[in-house]
């Protein structure tokens, strides 16, 4: 299987903003977009986007996991950026039209369909640094995906940053490309000098999240994770993994957590940690890295309170378990 998101389908839905309208979107081909090399989103990252999954079932059936949170969040940031305003109806008619027209592409499970709504600033204007582009461009793209975790669970080593923030700390709940470019240097750097696999942005001390995951504490039977506010990305994944933790009769404790109570409680026989999101669902960290001392979370091993998550997660979204709470969305 090709490397995740690096494959995708030929065509892709598109419109565009202009003239205070949407145009009707249009299906074309998904190798270019045309843009002005002046264009807005090109000089001041006038750009948001989302990842959302399509599930094949066994009765053969096609389901959209959460997408109407996922239009929403995408509205969020395009309001948070200024952008045109999203036309939601037009967004979610987009999204299934492109998952109908390649059903036969879609994986089974423990593949998918991986959906990326992307929405980019057009206007050419390169005297616009303080202000919003008038015009604007918004596509859906299809990318067929397999097993995210085929080469086995690898606890992740995380190495804890309090110097510096993921991103600005008004823009991390927009999901704006700009905020994993920020990112990417302290994680390169970690790669390179600790041999991490992600940093856990922990500025002042306060633990808030990764450059690309939201992060959960899981201590005996409580989850600990930071309280939603304008600072880091709420993860549609968190809080579907909550929302199943409480189902379960587990703790879900959405409160401030520092570094010191962070590696107290991890230092705990049986503690857990792990990393949230669209693509892996929840990813085991086992060694978290501080001051140049490593950590090891509890065993050092997957947990089985994470994998007991992610498997009820997996079998809402894979038609093996009662979806009661209307998450799936069949196309």
């Amino acid at each position: 299987m090709a490397t995740f998101g690096t494959v995708f389908m030929p065509e892709m839905a598109l419109t565009t903003f202009a003239d205070s309208n949407w145009s009707k979107p249009e299906i074309v081909t998904s190798d270019s977009i045309n843009l002005h090399p002046g264009a807005h989103v090109l000089h001041y990252a006038s750009t948001c986007f989302e990842g959302l999954k399509a599930f094949k079932h066994e009765d053969g059936s096609v389901n959209i996991f959460r997408m109407d949170r996922n239009i929403a969040r995408m509205a969020q940031s395009s309001r948070l950026l200024h952008l045109p305003t999203i036309d939601e109806p037009m967004l979610e008619a987009m999204i299934v039209d492109m998952v109908r027209r390649y059903l036969d592409e879609i994986p089974l499970p423990p593949g998918s369909m991986y959906i990326r709504p992307t929405h980019l600033g057009t206007e050419a204007s390169i005297g616009k640094a303080a202000a919003p582009s008038a015009s604007s461009m918004l596509y859906v793209l299809l990318s067929p995906v397999g097993n995210y975790f085929a080469g086995g669970d690898k606890c992740l080593r995380l190495l804890l940053e309090q110097d510096t923030s993921r991103c600005a700390a008004h823009m991390g709940m927009v999901k704006s490309g700009g905020n994993y470019a920020s990112a990417l240097q302290p994680i390169l750097k970690a790669r390179a000098e600790v041999q991490a696999d992600q940093v856990l942005f922990c500025p002042n001390g306060d633990v808030q999240e990764t450059g690309a995951a939201n992060f959960l504490l899981i201590d005996g039977d409580e989850i600990i994770t930071k309280a939603l506010d304008s600072t880091f990305l709420h993860g549609i994944t968190r809080d579907s993994i909550l929302t199943i933790a409480r189902d379960m009769g587990m703790k879900v404790s959405e409160r401030e957590l520092s570094i010191d109570e962070l590696l107290e409680r991890a230092s705990k026989p049986g503690t857990e940690a792990a990393l949230s999101g669209t693509a892996a669902v929840l990813a085991p960290v086992g060694t978290l890295i501080h001051n140049g001392k490593e950590h090891t979370i509890g065993s050092g091993d997957v947990g089985s309170t994470t994998l007991k998550l992610r498997e009820a997660l997996n079998a809402i979204q894979w038609g093996k378990a009662e979806d009661t709470r209307g998450w799936l969305q069949r196309v």
